[in-house]
């Protein structure tokens, strides 16, 4: 029978009662739960990830542009040539003291440049510890500033025994060159390098290397060291004063700085020694040969014997190109046969002990490159290699005591090296 046949049959109350059952049963089922139902988040709201500050393309750094000056460079010649603008150069003037810039031969330069070739950074590097930089400001303007960084100072000892010369024999046990021109100053006025030398000599020593971020970069100042020579030992104590002038002196305060430097040069050979028979070997003829000549490469620097005042600086017949220093009253050192003149080298400029005043060369009556020296004592010739030389001040009484103790104490540790060569270094010396 049809379901509809049969519905005919019910009463009508019954038939509303069964509709309405079933739109309950319908509704609960169709009704979502609260479980079920729905965040209000995930119907309506959709997350947009944040753009990181990070994922921004980033900044370029400056890109630092260098050169080396030339010899005759000039601030405005170097910023013609590297195409930067010249209204800087009036700038940079401005902004620090005058003698920051009084550029040298051989110092480097570094910028940074704007688009308009404007300078953003400018430095003039001293030295790997040191520089003059200048930076602008908020406001656009140059600002100067002398930047200094800090080197770490770690001592080395060394030791060498002479068998040829003090520069092949210390080269060869790995001592720098530098420090051996150190070594051949501090004793220079007690041992003639190029006549007293024995084979056998011996000596030792404690110097400062200087290193910046880990890295080796220079040699400092030797602290002490002693020479072996042909039986006789000296020694040296480097000492800085309270005034921060710094010398070396023996361990009982005696300097072993003299008023003369025994050789004005730190390399060279014999070639001629006072003789006042000697035969002249331009003029051939016997003709008194009043100093002493150092033969040597053309270039090679000549250093001032002594503290004094330069008489002459120029061209003197067949002494070349010569310089005559006066020191004091009583001394007179020449030097002559130059290729040049330091800058410096000016007649009526004092200069200091081991300045140098020029190079050598062959101007004049010469056959080759060397140096003819004089010396002269109250106006009369002396053998420069065998004159007495007069000797500086002794340590004052006022540092005396200080300088013992740091005598002392220098003197035993470069003698413990002998036995352990792991010595301690105390940091208060």
């Amino acid at each position: 029978m049809a379901l509809s046949g049969r519905l005919q049959y019910f009463p009508l109350t019954h038939a509303l009662g069964i509709g309405a059952a079933l739109i309950v049963l319908f509704t609960l089922l169709l009704w979502p739960s609260e479980q079920n139902k729905p965040s209000h988040q995930t119907s309506y709201r959709i997350e947009v990830p944040a753009v990181e500050e990070s994922l921004q393309p980033p900044v370029p750094e400056p890109e630092w542009e260098s050169t080396e000056v030339k010899s005759g460079d000039s601030l405005s010649t170097i910023f013609d040539r590297e195409n930067l603008s010249a209204v800087d150069v009036i700038e940079l003037a401005a902004a620090a003291p005058k003698s920051v810039l009084q550029l040298k031969p051989g110092q480097t330069m570094k910028w940074t440049r704007s688009e308009d070739n404007h300078i953003q950074q400018f430095q003039i590097v001293l030295s790997p510890l040191a520089s003059h930089t200048f930076t602008r400001n908020d406001e656009g303007a140059l600002q100067y500033q002398l930047e200094e960084r800090h080197a770490d100072y770690r001592p080395r000892y060394v030791t060498a025994t002479i068998n040829n010369s003090l520069f092949y024999d210390g080269s060869a046990a790995g001592i720098p060159d530098q420090v051996l021109y150190q070594l051949s100053a501090i004793f220079g006025w007690d041992i003639d390098f190029a006549l007293d030398i024995r084979t056998g000599d011996t000596f030792s020593l404690i110097y400062d290397e200087i290193f910046l971020d880990g890295e080796k970069i220079g040699d400092g100042n030797i602290l002490i060291a002693r020479f072996n020579n042909n039986g006789r030992e000296l020694t040296a104590v480097r000492y800085e004063d309270s005034d921060g002038n710094a010398n070396y002196y023996a361990p009982d305060g005696r300097s072993m700085r003299k008023e003369f430097l025994r050789n004005p040069m730190d390399v060279f050979r014999i070639s001629s020694r006072f003789n006042p028979g000697r035969k002249h070997p331009v003029l051939n003829t016997i003709r008194a040969h009043k100093g002493t000549d150092y033969a040597a490469p053309t270039g090679t620097p000549i250093k001032a014997a002594g503290d004094g005042k330069i008489i002459f600086a120029g061209r003197k017949g067949g002494y070349g190109n010569c310089v005559i220093i006066q020191h004091g009253s009583r001394y007179q050192t020449l030097y002559a046969h130059m290729s040049r003149f330091n800058s410096s080298a000016r007649t009526g400029r004092s200069v200091k002990q081991g300045q140098v005043i020029g190079y050598v060369g062959m101007t004049g009556l010469a056959t080759g490159p060397h140096l003819h020296y004089e010396f002269r004592v109250d106006g009369v010739h002396r053998d420069s290699l065998r004159v007495e030389l007069p000797k500086a001040k002794s340590i004052s009484s006022s540092e005396k005591d200080s300088f013992m103790r740091k005598s002392k104490a220098m003197v035993n540790w470069l003698s413990s090296y002998s036995e352990n060569t792991n010595a301690a270094v105390d940091s208060t010396l």
